[in-house]
């Protein structure tokens, strides 16, 4: 019998697997990555759809979450100056007002769409309210969007808007990554904030280092009177890992609603796939 050779031996090493090595892990995808934008357009008052796609067509978006939004194309007409053909918008009007949809649009198509009302029995929330989802994927990976319009609440109490949508609607999520958007009425540090931030979701602002409390959303047709602060959010859930890369509040020289448009752009890690050798 011939001799091996010392490289046949090396092969022949590196294929046998050791008791203690039964576990690799490989690293291999890059992250994912989704921006994303909220919107408040005051039921389209001072600007066209299509004048509201351009305003936002340099920023490259996957997702937008429109409230206030009017029934009907208005979405979709936005869309198609972004190139982003897939829509859904809601059928609940915030507090029955006329044109104040909640609404979804994307670049990739939806494999599901939903609409949850949030309506609580209560004499300071105005009611009707609601969030809607719709679920994607991007990069072969899905993601749910919930874009919603929210009662402002600051008290302790444990059955409002905000408290509904994190104890009710987002528990019952199944898809791993999630992130909601929209127009909440309220400040970071208000108790709907911290339910949502206790249940699982980060506000991008903390990734980006922007101190909310020294901006403003509302009332952009207004800015040298007193204001509201930061209303309009962007979270995305934390047990997904990710973390906001980019974002903030956009700054128009002439505003389209009385409130401004906030984006970011979320990372997503795919996580390491766990590879059993035999011993």
């Amino acid at each position: 019998m011939k001799m091996l050779t010392p490289i046949l031996i090396g092969l022949l090493v590196m294929g046998c697997v050791t008791s203690g090595s039964n576990v690799t892990e490989t690293a291999t995808d890059k992250p994912i990555t989704i921006r994303v934008a909220a919107y408040n357009v005051e039921f389209g008052e001072n600007a066209t759809p299509e004048e509201i796609g351009r305003m936002f067509k340099s920023y490259n978006l996957d997702i937008i979450g429109f409230n206030e939004v009017p029934d009907g194309d208005w979405t979709a007409r936005a869309g198609k100056v972004l190139d982003m053909k897939h829509s859904y918008v809601g059928k609940t009007s915030s507090a029955n007002h006329k044109d104040k949809y909640k609404s979804i649009l994307s670049r990739t198509p939806f494999e599901a769409t939903a609409e949850y009302e949030l309506s609580v029995e209560r004499r300071r929330s105005w009611n009707p309210a609601s969030v809607v989802k719709a679920v994607t994927k991007i990069d072969g990976v899905a993601v749910a969007i919930y874009s919603l319009h929210i009662c402002r609440s600051t008290d302790s109490h444990s059955s409002g808007h905000a408290y509904r949508l994190a104890n009710e609607v987002l528990p019952n999520e199944k898809t791993k990554r999630v992130i909601v958007v929209g127009d909440f009425n309220n400040n970071m540090g208000d108790v709907a904030m911290n339910k949502l931030e206790a249940s699982g979701f980060r506000a991008t602002w903390k990734d980006l280092k922007i101190d909310a409390s020294k901006e403003f959303t509302y009332n952009a047709l207004k800015p040298k009177e007193p204001n509201l602060g930061v209303i309009d959010h962007i979270f995305y859930n934390t047990g997904s890992r990710a973390s906001a890369k980019e974002g903030g509040i956009i700054e128009l020289k002439k505003p389209l609603s009385d409130h401004k448009p906030v984006w970011a752009e979320i990372a997503f890690p795919k996580h390491l796939k766990r590879l059993r050798q035999s011993k």
